[in-house]
């Protein structure tokens, strides 16, 4: 590995990690796609995506937990959950290996669901009614009696097999697509169980933390982590990590959703287009899959910090008048 592709990859990995402490997700989603378009195998990349996530979740959990913004009850029932759906979607990517298929296979699933999390999310930030799409959602699964049941931190009354449901459907999407399943579970909670979206940012974060040691743990086993590529995204996304989880505690919900579904937005073509380069032989296609991922992140990451900046020197101009009327 050169020394251009490891400033390449520290300073992405800063960019993810601004990401990964906003949205609360370990960055593989960028990750991943990220080196399948770079051209790495789809089971290093998986596997990459894996390690790198549980590196930049213990950096999170830390700084979110300063912040009251985990719910243990939640984490301790998807934990229990997804490291066995993991299995399920790792075994998946072996059958399609065997199959000559896993490229294919794992592209399209990509594309498909970050696409539909992405337009769902973006679609709900937009809403104008002042309830968010999920909350009909939420309030019927909610409404499931089927005890045991368990108080979350949002006041709301769920179904312990609910979330055990919900934490083994991930789990597997986490493992066949090399994701801790952030950008998956984190919906998953706002729209299923009704969570407030910075309680879900550091719940997910936490539990992020030994779904993506379990996953990395079993990939790792069979050779499929670039060590030198882990390395150098954590070195980056340290810093960014702290970053992007400040600028969380000065940014409105609705900003949170946007920022996030433009990200996936954006993931989902750049795979797409990566996809249609292979299948077609344009090479341009593939250049733009590569400028498209990595412009998205520089795009993204400095909304972020722009709107935290502005936050703070909202409430600066605010303070004197407070404490000095006219």
């Amino acid at each position: 590995m050169s020394l251009v592709s490891i400033t390449i990859f520290v300073g992405f990995g800063l960019l993810v990690g601004v990401l990964f402490g906003f949205f609360g997700m370990g960055g593989s989603f960028l990750v991943t796609p990220s080196l399948l378009v770079l051209g790495y195998p789809a089971k290093v990349a998986v596997g990459s995506g894996l390690a790198f996530v549980f590196g930049t979740s213990v950096i999170g959990a830390l700084r979110h937990r300063t912040h009251g913004q985990i719910d243990y009850r939640l984490v301790a029932l998807l934990t229990v959950a997804m490291p066995a759906g993991i299995e399920v979607g790792r075994r998946a990517v072996v059958v399609l290996e065997e199959l000559e298929s896993t490229d294919l296979v794992i592209g399209v699933a990509y594309v498909g669901l970050l696409a539909l999390v992405g337009l769902y999310t973006l679609r709900d930030a937009r809403h104008e009614s002042g309830e968010y799409l999920g909350r009909d959602l939420a309030d019927r699964i909610q409404t499931i009696e089927c005890p045991p049941m368990v108080s979350l931190t949002s006041d709301a009354r769920v179904s312990v097999w609910v979330i055990l449901a919900i934490g083994g459907v991930v789990g597997a999407l986490s493992g066949f697509l090399g994701v801790g399943g952030g950008f998956l579970l984190l919906p998953a909670m706002m729209y299923g169980l009704g969570v407030p979206a910075g309680i879900a940012v550091g719940t997910d974060i936490l539990q992020i933390t030994v779904s993506g040691a379990f996953g990395a743990f079993v990939y790792a086993r069979t050779g499929a982590v670039s060590l030198p590529v882990v390395g150098s995204l954590l070195v980056g996304s340290a810093l960014g990590a702290r970053i992007g989880a400040g600028a969380l505690t000065l940014v409105d919900e609705d900003e949170i959703k946007e920022y996030f579904a433009t990200i996936l937005l954006a993931g989902s073509l750049a795979v797409a287009l990566n996809m249609l380069s292979a299948l077609l032989g344009v090479e341009a296609l593939h250049t733009a899959s590569i400028v498209l991922i990595f412009g998205a992140a520089i795009a993204v990451s400095a909304a972020v910090v722009i709107a935290a900046i502005r936050r703070l020197r909202v409430s600066a101009s605010r303070t004197p008048n407070a404490l000095y009327p006219e």
